[in-house]
């Protein structure tokens, strides 16, 4: 057997983690065809279809399904018996490896770790340090699992300790209806019964690494307690009518993953977590033999999609009014032109300080009568005008709302639903809130045809851009009169 170099476990993890942003799983891409043949909802449909066009556009480009590039999850179990030639720690080996896939010139990808997290909360700059998980056995390999996982997906995780009486079933159902759409669906569903805190929650996170198979499992047929739970959830959760991106629809989730482990006679310990549109992870081995290496996937398994150009209005910015968007209704499928401005959680911070101390934002940029469009693009590439660009979920500017709206904001542009306060603004304002499709950042950058910083450069990609869009798909989420198809569409699709 020969000898596992730290250089062939920093290569392959470098190389995993490039080959994951740009190619979707085969499993999760057969899913998502098969949710768009099944889809009736319209909006939802229209929202699937953005996604694998992405997908596959960001395959044929080799560059990221989505801005957010994910923080890395590394599961690495080593073989007692390896032979392994390093002189440096494992957890250093890997993290120069995700330094080195996050900085390759070639598909630049976006860092999103930051240090000191309650506090400075400074940008390591190179996505590193990954969280990594080890186990050990008795082989001779090195076995290796890596997961991008967006903050969209995992800031919706769960936990609970239920009491040993209580129902999983119900928790779950219970928990997923009052998730919201902040976590990109359609997507997975992993949960972890079971252990102890840590445990349920690690074994959610590794659930969502097994292949799709729920179809295979319907066929068979459920042959325990778990298995059973999984058909009863998918069939349910689907019920609920939440649909993609949370427009309304008939699916929501493309499998139900469960892991269990023995756990204390007085607790019931259930974790969580979904993943995304974006849904990025791979694994490998190593056997002495170099770096892994990666195959790259049959094209064909992507349809060839359109959008259905009858049924979308093209917009031009410009001649936008508050006196004119009531023409707009809630699930409108818009095409946008023209200019519009970015800003996320740091900018709307600054922004809301400038306004408090009576300060004019730096370099003449003014928000009023403007479009603001919650993302934090990729850097560019090649002749790239911007890197992929998809939103932000939304629901984390709530707070910052009615100082945009008393500066007199347009709108805004970003994902999920809004919370009810901010809906009243809306309302209250005149304004409107459009949504972009969460897991199509490839597909919207291509209708970027310019893009600078103009203001506080130096939070990076939090910066506050200019963009300037030909035709930007975006479906209105909230209008003028305060209907939210973040409502009104699961309530319609909801048969449970």
């Amino acid at each position: 057997m020969g000898k596992i170099t730290q250089d062939d476990i920093k290569q392959s993890v470098a190389d995993a983690l490039q080959y994951i942003s740009y190619y979707h799983p085969k499993d999760f891409v057969e899913g998502m065809v098969e949710a768009y043949e099944v889809e009736k909802s319209e909006s939802a449909k229209n929202a699937i279809t953005q996604i694998l066009i992405n997908s596959k556009m960001a395959a044929m480009g080799h560059r990221p399904l989505c801005q957010d590039t994910g923080s890395v999850n590394v599961f690495i179990k080593v073989g007692l018996n390896a032979n392994l030639d390093i002189t440096k720690e494992l957890d250093e080996i890997i993290n120069e490896g995700v330094a080195q896939a996050y900085t390759d010139p070639s598909n630049t990808l976006r860092y999103s770790i930051v240090s000191d997290p309650a506090g400075e909360r400074i940008n390591t700059k190179n996505n590193a340090p990954a969280v990594i998980h080890y186990s050990v056995d008795n082989s001779d390999c090195v076995e290796i699992t890596l997961a991008a996982k967006g903050g969209g997906s995992e800031n919706k995780a769960k936990f609970a300790i239920l009491n040993p009486s209580d129902s999983v079933y119900d928790w779950v159902m219970d928990t997923v209806s009052h998730m919201g759409a902040g976590w990109c669906p359609p997507g997975l569903i992993g949960i972890g019964i079971g252990g102890n805190p840590e445990k349920a929650m690690i074994m959610a996170k590794e659930s969502l690494m097994d292949p799709i198979d729920i179809h295979k499992l319907k066929e068979t047929g459920a042959q325990n307690n778990l298995e059973e739970m999984r058909l009863k959830l998918y069939e349910d959760i689907n019920k609920i009518g939440i649909g993609a991106q949370g427009l309304g629809g008939i699916t929501t989730v493309l499998d139900v993953k469960i892991r269990d482990y023995p756990c204390h006679a007085a607790s019931l310990p259930v974790a969580l977590i979904p993943n995304c549109a974006a849904t990025r992870h791979i694994h490998f081995k190593l056997e002495g033999n170099g770096p892994a290496v990666f195959e790259k996937p049959d094209l064909d398994i992507w349809p060839d999609l359109k959008l259905p150009m009858d049924t979308i209005k093209k917009v031009n910015i410009e001649d936008l009014t508050k006196e004119n968007l009531s023409q707009f209704k809630s699930g409108d499928t818009l095409l946008l032109s023209g200019k519009i401005l970015t800003a996320r959680d740091a900018a709307h911070k600054k922004i809301v300080e400038y306004k408090n101390a009576n300060k004019p934002l730096p370099n003449g940029v003014t928000l009023e009568g403007k479009l603001i469009y919650y993302v934090g693009p990729v850097d560019p590439v090649r002749d790239e005008a911007v890197g992929p660009a998809g939103p932000t979920t939304s629901s984390r500017m709530d707070k910052f709302t009615k100082d945009m709206m008393e500066i007199n904001i347009l709108g805004m542009i970003g994902k999920a639903e809004r919370k009810q306060p901010t809906i009243d603004l809306i309302k209250e304002y005149g304004s409107i809130y459009m949504i972009a499709t969460g897991g199509a950042a490839y597909l919207i950058s291509q209708s970027i045809k310019k893009a600078r910083r103009v203001a506080f450069e130096e939070l990076g990609m939090e910066a506050i851009y200019e963009f300037e869009v030909k035709d930007m798909p975006v479906i209105v989420g909230v209008d003028s009169t305060g209907e939210s198809i973040h409502t009104t569409g699961p309530a319609k699709w909801r048969t449970i």
